[in-house]
């Protein structure tokens, strides 16, 4: 029988597209390197505590390096992180994970934006399409690469990106943005203000991209355009810190070519994906006696997506958090839980369905974190998370760290974890076609796709520079498989792989003199896949060929005289085999002036090195990306 693969599902259906003041954009510029390693981090204990002494595989990406990158999306900027793969499948849609195991969902990364996760209950994916900001208001993305499921929770496998946006207080006065260019065009507007005791911000943002074209020079016919529109409002006194958030938003995503594909027999044409959506969300802290600390957290969040012809999905997410941060001498414990709950609608069309199209699902966890310091220089810290779902029951998430600090600068640290992906509607719920007889009849006995990790890791700095190295190693069981029944008649989704990985991780910074920073990072790994007995998916092995098994970037950013930045960043990634996608490497230059302090012109040329080069997906669909200028306008004023 002819198998209806994972990735063709996947492709047709779900990737529609191939506390206290921050300082300011200024300030930050002009940060040294030792400065920048006193920045306060979150992600690693859901506490604040300095990067230097944070004992995981982190990388900060501030809002200067955003600016100075001339980056114009989120996805854009996560390609600062050198813990980070990041592969553009066409106009809006990207591949991004780290530590690979991937499949064309990256199904092993959680995504937070101010706490609200955006990772999708029916596919354990991000759609990247549609999570847009301004990135002028981003404070700092948070990059974790390694497990974060102890305290974050299931599915934060490989990794944690955390994007922390600026307080309203920090935004204050108006900002308009306009960009242009062969590729894209982008406008934005934000006015802040104070409001009695506290302060806020609206804004509005809209953008458009054209369509791409595939290596034989056919459209691919994925141009989208998106407009949002938001707003988020802050209040502080000495004890209590209160923010309100949220935004709206409505486009359209082009599906890439082909324009029809026929899955069971059924022809279907493919048509522009409508998409919108609204999220509110709530933090309120209180700080406690002795350096303690209280946190609730929650928000509502509406998906809205119509693929045509193939389904229509309405997803609402109510999610409520409670954390309690305990300090004292030589001792801090962070405990506290979470419940979310999902409401999914689906209307299947002819050729694919969820089955039910309509679930309820709930997920309620608690978890705890303590560290202790054994000396003055070690510390150790012993978590674990109970978290509970409908498909697979209680998981047990824990972790072991240990953080040598050795000098004032430097930091060896050891980590061992165990965490795991739960399943989605998809591996559960897919059938082909949507009615009976089956070709692919769901996956009833998938569970969790569990990873043992261990980590090691050593963070420096000495005069004018930085730098960071981690190797790691993990254990995979219940990977994903594709199975053929007994019967031969139908497929169905089974966990019948397991999988063995490990790499290292490496970057660093230099400072040569005042106003010339150089940065660069490598990555490598091996990943070794093995079919279980039981298992007769012969092609689910082929998974190690979509990971790169090298990446490095290197960048330069410069002051030149008379108020002029000169920013240079070379990366390659080495070549895929499942499909194949060449090795490539490319040149993005920008260069940036600003005539006043509040007023920027900017240039930015991308992917100069070559003719044009394809990241992921098969060479018949996938984008080739070729060279693309955008100029564009930043003017911030005061309104009072």
């Amino acid at each position: 029988m002819r198998k209806v693969t994972t990735a063709a599902i996947l492709i047709a259906f779900l990737h529609p597209a191939k506390a206290a003041d921050v300082p300011s954009t200024r300030e930050l510029s002009e940060l040294s390197l030792e400065a920048l390693a006193d920045m306060e981090v979150t992600s690693v204990s859901r506490r604040a505590e300095r990067l230097s002494d944070a004992p995981a595989s982190i990388f900060v990406i501030t809002a200067e390096q955003i600016r100075r990158s001339g980056a114009a999306s989120l996805p854009e900027a996560l390609r600062l992180a050198p813990n980070l793969q990041v592969a553009q499948v066409s106009a809006s849609a990207y591949n991004i994970r780290a530590r690979g195991i991937n499949n064309n969902s990256a199904n092993k990364l959680l995504v937070l934006i101010d706490g609200r996760s955006v990772y999708s209950p029916l596919f354990s994916g991000v759609f990247w399409d549609v999570q847009d900001l301004i990135l002028e208001d981003v404070e700092r993305i948070e990059v974790v690469s390694g497990p974060g499921g102890t305290l974050w929770g299931v599915n934060a496998v490989n990794g944690v990106i955390n994007v922390t946006t600026r307080s309203a207080r920090a935004t204050q006065g108006g900002l308009l943005v306009a960009g242009g260019g062969n590729r894209e065009s982008t406008a934005a507007a934000r006015y802040g203000a104070a409001a009695g005791t506290g302060h806020y911000r609206v804004y509005g943002k809209y953008f458009d991209r054209d369509s791409t074209s595939t290596a034989s020079g056919d459209a691919a016919d994925d141009a989208a355009h998106l407009a949002q529109t938001g707003f988020r409002a802050d209040w502080q006194d000495s004890r209590d810190e209160l923010a309100i958030h949220g935004n709206v938003y409505s486009g359209t995503i082009g599906q890439p070519r082909p324009g029809s594909i026929s899955i069971s027999g059924v022809n279907l044409a493919l048509a522009p994906i409508p998409v919108s959506g609204a999220n509110l969300a709530a933090r309120w802290a209180r700080k406690l006696e002795g350096g303690s600390e209280v946190v609730l957290h929650a928000y509502l969040d509406r998906t809205e997506r119509t693929v045509p012809p193939t389904f229509a999905e309405k997803l609402d997410i109510l999610d409520a958090q409670i954390q309690h941060l305990l300090r004292w001498s030589g001792y801090s414990l962070t405990w506290g839980a979470e419940y979310r709950l999902g409401r999914d609608r689906v209307v299947n069309g002819q050729a694919f369905a969820f089955l039910p199209a309509s679930l309820d699902q709930r997920w309620g966890s608690l978890f705890a974190q303590g560290e202790a310091a054994v000396r003055d220089d070690l510390r150790v810290t012993v978590g674990a998370r109970f978290e509970r779902n409908d498909y697979t029951g209680t998981e047990f998430l824990p972790a072991l760290r240990a953080a040598w600090k050795m000098t004032d600068d430097d930091l060896l640290w050891a980590a061992a974890s165990r965490t795991v992906r739960a399943p989605s509607r998809l591996d559960r719920d897919a059938f082909v076609p949507a009615t009976p007889p089956f070709l692919l009849a769901g996956g009833p006995d998938v569970r969790s796709e569990i990873a043992k990790v261990y980590e090691l890791g050593y963070r420096g700095s000495m005069p004018n520079a930085s730098y960071s190295v981690t190797l790691f190693c993990a254990e995979y069981d219940r990977l994903h498989t594709q199975e053929i029944a007994p019967s031969r008649t139908f497929l169905f989704f089974s966990g019948g792989m397991e999988a063995s990985t490990c790499g290292v991780e490496m970057w660093g910074s230099w400072q040569p003199r005042a106003g010339w920073r150089l940065s660069a990072g490598y990555t490598a790994q091996h990943e070794d896949f093995r079919l279980k007995p039981e298992s007769n998916d012969a092609a689910a092995p082929g998974t190690a060929g979509r990971d790169p098994a090298r990446t490095w970037l290197a960048r330069s950013s410069h002051n030149l005289a008379h108020s002029v930045e000169l920013d240079v960043a070379a990366r390659g990634v080495a070549a895929l085999s499942n499909p194949t996608v060449p090795r490539y490497w490319t040149v993005d230059l920008r260069v940036g002036w600003k005539p006043t302090s509040s007023l920027e012109l900017a240039i930015a040329a991308r992917n100069l090195a070559d003719g044009g080069h394809g990241e992921f997906t098969s060479v018949e669909t996938r984008t080739e990306i070729g060279w693309s200028v955008y100029v564009s306008l930043n003017w911030q004023f005061d309104a009072r």
